[in-house]
């Protein structure tokens, strides 16, 4: 004589079974500042490499890196704060500190020589890590690592991304810009 299963036994394993399967298709999009991320000027943050000139001081003019502190070295004066700076802040904070003691009026300069990379992970090609360009989109990172394996998803990626010092993770489209600094996930699609 089979053994007769109590209703909450059946009712248990169903529930596990349709929670699991949510927890599949969860889906969650971006938040408003995750896409207003990408309209915002520039912030500096560690890896970036800056070319800094003053005007008519060779010896300070040249190619500095934002530490992992999110500091630049800059010569006379020592460390300048740069993580979430823009360029034009920054630009100010070191003509600030030159006019104190050094230079009387310091015209300083500064663009992005070479911007943190990005990464891409997942269902591609060639994980890694990637040189960023301006404008660069997901689907354009995806194409670098080498494209969608034939388990990839197509349709959206999701996207992590550190804004204001919080790291945000948001599904996108493929077609979303991306930033540098940003880790690009390409999941496994189900069927």
């Amino acid at each position: 004589m089979p053994l007769a299963r109590p209703n909450y036994v059946i009712a248990l394993a169903f529930a596990v079974a349709a929670t699991a399967l949510a927890g599949c298709t969860t889906y969650r999009p971006a938040p408003k500042a995750f896409h207003e991320a990408t309209i915002q000027p520039y912030r500096l943050d560690s890896g970036d490499r800056l070319r800094i000139n003053v005007f008519e001081q060779p010896g300070l003019s040249n190619t500095y890196t934002v530490d992992q502190a999110g500091y630049v070295s800059f010569p006379l004066i020592g460390r300048v704060a740069a993580r979430g700076q823009t360029l034009t802040a920054l630009e100010g904070a070191i003509a600030a500190k030159l006019r104190q003691g050094y230079l009387r009026d310091p015209d300083v300069t500064i663009e992005v020589d070479r911007y943190r990379p990005v990464f891409v992970m997942g269902e591609v090609g060639r994980p890694g890590q990637y040189s960023y360009v301006p404008g660069m989109t997901a689907q354009n990172a995806i194409a670098i690592a080498g494209g969608f394996t034939p388990r990839g998803n197509q349709q959206d990626v999701d996207v992590t991304r550190k804004i204001n010092g919080e790291i945000i993770t948001g599904r996108t489209a493929i077609s979303s810009p991306v930033l540098a600094g940003d880790t690009i996930y390409i999941r496994e699609r189900l069927f």
